[in-house]
């Protein structure tokens, strides 16, 4: 049994509380590992240094999987040795292989509660008050302290882009971590910011609708309209006019249309009822 208070062996009938529970506090790594394993021995050292480097900040559970079989396949697992990280009682990342420790690093700050989330939390909470001023403010005196912070960077270059001030949030979002896309907050984030950029310099929102009821086939109105319906929270009226946009002409704008529809796909959260039937329709009008 390992020694350190940070690793811990793992068996099927301890897993539930091991892991799940205890993810609950803290992330907790898992490694399924096998002896025979060459991989699999080059990468323990790394995960047990970063488990006391860490300090608590998340926990290492090792699974012999040639002893826990039940439990290699409970999680799928069909490679070795295979990572998986918990969180809250849910898998919510996983790696394959002897990946290098600046990669493991990544996935794990991403998922690792940090003092700068607490801050990140008030100035979203600011923002839906109505302070977008404050939360703004907040967000750049947060990034200055803890700039590795993805989550963090990702709405502080959003909220700048829709303050109009686009040549600062682009810096700013130059230092997002290139794992953070992967995360589905953050692409939300991405996702919203493109639908502000393709709204930037557009007519209000009635000058729009004049437009397109006058022109149908006038599809960069359309495209922004789309844009302007959405950031309103009007999502159905914007996938229609994204649809429409592919129905008329995929080649329009590099295939905009359907880009514009798999984005708000993104920011939606990729389920439910709305995004199910537009995913249908689209498949529908491109096969």
């Amino acid at each position: 049994m390992a020694t350190s208070p940070y690793t811990t062996d793992v068996t099927e009938s301890s897993f539930d509380h091991a892991v799940l529970a205890r993810s609950r506090e803290a992330p907790v790594l898992v490694d399924f590992w096998a002896a025979w394993c060459g991989p699999c021995r080059s990468l323990m050292p790394i995960l047990a240094k970063l488990a006391e480097e860490y300090q608590g900040r998340f926990f290492l559970a090792k699974v012999n999987s040639d002893e826990q079989q039940g439990l290699a396949t409970r999680f799928g697992v069909r490679s070795l040795p295979t990572v998986k990280l918990f969180k809250q009682g849910a898998e919510v990342a996983q790696f394959v292989g002897a990946q290098p420790e600046r990669m493991i690093r990544e996935l794990l700050d991403t998922h690792i509660d940090r003092p700068s989330d607490a801050l990140l939390s008030a100035a979203l909470d600011q923002e839906a008050a109505g302070d977008r001023a404050g939360a703004l403010a907040r967000l750049e005196a947060a990034h200055e302290t803890d700039p590795g912070n993805d989550r963090l960077t990702a709405h502080l270059g959003r909220l700048l882009c829709e303050q109009g001030r686009v040549a600062e949030s682009e810096a700013v979002l130059k230092g997002l971590s290139a794992r953070a896309l992967g995360d589905a907050e953050i692409g939300a984030v991405m996702a919203r910011l493109e639908f502000v950029r393709m709204a930037a310099g557009a007519p209000p929102l009635a000058d729009l609708e004049r437009t397109v009821g006058t022109h149908p086939e006038d599809l960069r109105a359309r495209l922004a309209l789309g844009a302007r319906y959405l950031l309103a929270g009007r999502h159905e009226e914007a996938l229609e006019q994204w649809l429409t946009i592919v129905r008329t002409d995929r080649h329009f704008g590099d295939d905009a249309g359907r880009r514009a529809l798999l984005a708000a796909f993104t920011l939606l959260g990729g389920k439910g009822d709305l995004v199910r039937r537009y995913r249908g329709l689209l498949a529908a009008t491109i096969t």
